[in-house]
């Protein structure tokens, strides 16, 4: 699945959560859209000459569903029509880099090169800064974020906004490493580009001025600064076989006792080799990394189709072909009726054949004792509705059951005792704050009535 079709499929799950009492989307909708789209997948995977999958089935019944909408609602055809405002930084800011750095020679003597060039050694070395931190990151485990709280849309339904608000959260979290890789390239080609309009301005304006080479300084003589040019050209003089440098030239060469013109070119060529050694060709293939990554995200988008509301779906297209449900209550007390339901849920989640694995309570305040079991085809954490969630009990138990389980949690929400004892009233406040707190540890929550009938 791609990011395109990834990102139409998690909008219609947001708006078909979101719409819990059917006000947008009635079940005759939802149904007409299942049926068309199995019927779209099927005849399109004919033409491939290949069997219907549910990523085919997904996509068209996706399309559907916000065709219908954006037909009804103006201004969500506008929203749909919106585009990624990161795709057109991506192409600006490597070019305003290119040309703050062509300008770099306004802000400097156009006329001398400076050996102890402030602007040019500040390039190398806050490029050189960068590299540490990026080899330090890679070390620094990743913190699941707050998300940001949006605003919803305006001249939409309430439950309407309120899904887009949701979309947008959800969206951001999935597609967090995408846009961090697209991000990633964007300043790391503007960092080469800026490099590159310096070293363009610099030989432009050596094509139509005399350069003096020379250096002065208050606090290093020519033995200091010889040994730090020797450090700096190292490599440039290495691998181009551009010529050297003595401890006399570099003494030769202090402001105000040299008063030649020539030689500037001979610094001009250090200069730019260790730019592009240490700066633009670093930041380039650093640039075309982050580009493959983004180029492979966006072609295979990581979303997991094993959560309850796509097996549902495809149980509808008829893919589900049959797997076990593992269950983990957290203080929650799973008597016979709710056994029978959450049996109910595994034969709607995996078809006739699905299996329910339903384990032992774990107490509040305890981690769960659980591996990545291969037998269980989904795993699902099993919460009271009627508990205020935790960072320290609930939370913490998420993160441990995703720690262990990397295919994925899900979690379920058993709002039957909740509505007994506090009635509908504040129902859907109580649903947000946990699905937020669910985002938040990087699961997806669904509401389950354990007491319905099953």
């Amino acid at each position: 699945m791609n990011e395109h079709t990834a990102r139409d499929v998690v909008l219609v799950r947001a708006i078909e959560t979101t719409d819990q009492n059917k006000e947008i989307l009635s079940d005759d909708d939802r149904l007409y859209a299942s049926r068309s789209a199995r019927e779209l997948a099927q005849w399109r995977a004919a033409d491939r000459k290949s069997e219907a999958t549910g990523d085919d089935f997904l996509q068209q019944r996706a399309e559907q569903i916000l065709k219908r909408l954006a037909e009804r609602h103006p201004a969500f055809a506008g929203f749909l029509q919106q585009r990624a405002p990161l795709r057109a930084l991506g192409w600006a800011l490597p070019v305003i880099g290119l040309l703050l750095g062509a300008g770099l020679d306004r802000i400097t003597d156009p006329h001398r090169v400076d050996l102890l060039s402030a602007p040019l050694l500040l390039i190398i070395a806050w490029n050189l800064l960068v590299y540490l931190g990026l080899l330090i990151w890679l070390f620094i485990p990743s913190k699941p974020r707050v998300p940001r709280r949006l605003k919803p849309p305006r001249k939409l339904p309430a439950v309407l906004s309120t899904a887009l608000v949701n979309f947008a959260t959800d969206w951001s979290q999935l597609s967090a490493k995408l846009t961090s890789a697209r991000l990633s390239r964007t300043i790391h080609l503007s960092a080469a580009m800026f490099a590159t309009g310096a070293l363009l301005s610099l030989y432009a304006r050596g094509l139509l001025s005399q350069y003096a080479a020379g250096w002065e300084s208050t606090f290093l003589d020519a033995e200091q600064v010889h040994n730090l040019l020797t450090i700096l050209f190292a490599p440039a003089v290495s691998l181009f076989h551009l010529q050297g440098f003595t401890l006399a030239e570099i003494d030769a060469l202090r402001f105000p006792n040299t008063t030649a013109a020539g030689g500037g070119a001979r610094w001009v060529h250090l200069y730019a080799a260790t730019i592009v050694l240490l700066v633009v060709l670093p930041r380039l293939l650093l640039a075309a990394f982050a580009q493959w990554r983004a180029a492979r995200l966006a072609r295979h988008f990581p979303l997991d189709l094993e959560q309850p509301y796509f097996r549902k779906l495809n149980d509808a297209m008829g893919m589900a072909q049959g797997g076990t449900l593992r269950v983990l209550p957290y203080s929650f007390t799973v008597d016979e009726q709710r056994h029978r339901r959450l049996q109910k849920i595994a034969s709607e989640m995996f078809g006739e054949q699905g299996r329910l694995m339903l384990r032992p309570s774990t107490a509040y305040g305890e981690m769960p004792q659980v591996s990545d079991d291969t037998e269980a085809a989904a795993t699902a954490a099993l919460f009271n509705l009627s508990a205020t969630p935790e960072q320290e009990n609930h939370g913490a138990f998420l993160d441990a059951l995703t720690s262990a389980v990397p295919r994925g949690v899900t979690v379920l929400l058993d709002e039957s005792a909740y509505l007994e004892r506090m009635g509908p009233e504040r129902l859907a406040e109580r649903i947000a704050l946990w699905q937020e707190f669910c985002r938040f540890h990087r699961t997806a929550a669904t509401v389950v009535n354990l007491q319905a009938p099953a």
